[in-house]
């Protein structure tokens, strides 16, 4: 981890651990040659997953959300379990009888909020939050989720500021409005963040991703540009890491694992105007329990991958179990997916990584 040495003593006391079946409670699949390559590694350790709607075009109706998850089934490896949690794109045309519909059915798990311009192709998201209150009265009444990117896109607003002015001017309100609306504050990456959700009751939960825990700002900028460190929301300073470990060691049942992992292929990123996202379900696993470790609690670990995302969506854990073993040399990264149309960089997590699914 970022300021940690790159080594730590085996723990010979605790050479494998084993868990409830994880689930991903923020995901980006993509679609097409994409989806085909990046869906193996989500099927391959976790059972669920919430996956996001900001395709081209966005995921904005039952029937978008139906043939989504039609690709995804098809694109599933032989046997596989692996359940998509599928999710609608909020815009302003949003109609209330569609949302609830589409959740009352099962068809649909939640509503992701983009502010218009905030990340990946975000450009139909909202750009009025009054104007979708009559959905969040719907969404509040029947208790569908509403998930939540949580950035400002102001233009006078520093980036490494906008969670925390999206908290005080917008999220707040909106709170405010809807005392009982379930709400995911994705990704969180900042202490403004953890203090938010600290501050809430049982309706606001919180994701944090693998790469939030390990990198802070430096990885992306220390020594040139490091495009494949750059994501939305952008990794902040080593005291926001910290809050972010602290929150999701701390068995507060308000904070699970959302990977967002977002695949893009190098040549996307390597330009000169690159897309944020970071590829990280290849070794996220790793990299949890790592950081888990050296918080001194493994213990905790089960909670944050397996059982607060599943109790605050209303789900019942996954039945089956993962057994993950600790190797005393450190494992080597991922290789690079090759596509048709390009490579996708696995993430680095600038540590060395002992912790592997067997």
């Amino acid at each position: 981890m970022t300021n940690q040495p790159r080594t730590m003593p085996s723990t010979p006391d605790r050479p494998t651990l084993t868990l409830t079946q994880p689930d991903d409670w923020h995901l980006h699949l993509r679609s097409g040659e994409v989806l085909r390559h990046v869906l193996p590694y989500s099927t391959r350790h976790f059972g669920r997953a919430i996956v996001m709607p900001n395709l081209q075009p966005p995921v904005v109706t039952c029937a978008d959300a139906a043939a989504y998850r039609a690709e995804i089934n098809a694109a599933l490896p032989a046997g596989s379990r692996f359940q998509p949690l599928m999710t609608l794109y909020m815009t302003e045309q949003t109609e209330p009888a569609e949302v609830q519909r589409g959740f009352e059915s099962g068809e649909i798990s939640a509503v992701k909020l983009y502010p218009a311009g905030a990340t990946t192709n975000s450009a139909a998201g909202v750009t009025n939050l009054q104007n979708i209150y009559p959905v969040l009265a719907t969404m509040q009444a029947i208790g569908m989720p509403l998930l939540v990117h949580g950035e400002v896109v102001d233009s006078e607003v520093d980036i490494f500021d906008r969670e925390a002015v999206f908290i005080e001017k917008k999220l707040q309100p909106v709170r405010a409005h809807f005392p009982e609306l379930n709400i995911v504050f994705e990704h969180i990456t900042t202490r403004d963040g953890v203090e938010y959700v600290q501050s809430c009751d049982q309706y606001t939960a919180a994701t944090i991703t693998p790469h939030h825990l390990v990198i802070n700002r430096n990885a992306l900028l220390v020594g040139g540009i490091k495009p494949h460190y750059y994501c939305l929301p952008v990794a902040k300073r080593e005291t926001h890491r910290l809050a972010l470990v602290a929150a999701a060691t701390s068995g507060d049942k308000r904070f699970f694992l959302g990977t967002d992992s977002a695949p893009h292929l190098d040549g996307a990123k390597e330009s000169a105007c690159g897309c944020a996202g970071i590829f990280n379900v290849a070794n996220t696993l790793s990299i949890v329990t790592e950081v888990f470790e050296w918080a001194g609690a493994l213990d905790q670990l089960e909670g944050f991958l397996a059982l607060n995302g599943a109790a605050f969506y209303g789900l019942a854990p996954n039945p089956n179990k993962i057994t993950l073993q600790r190797h005393k040399a450190p494992l080597a990264l991922p290789e690079k997916l090759v596509l048709p149309a390009g490579e996708i960089t696995p993430f680095d997590p600038q540590l060395d990584l002992h912790w592997q699914v067997v």
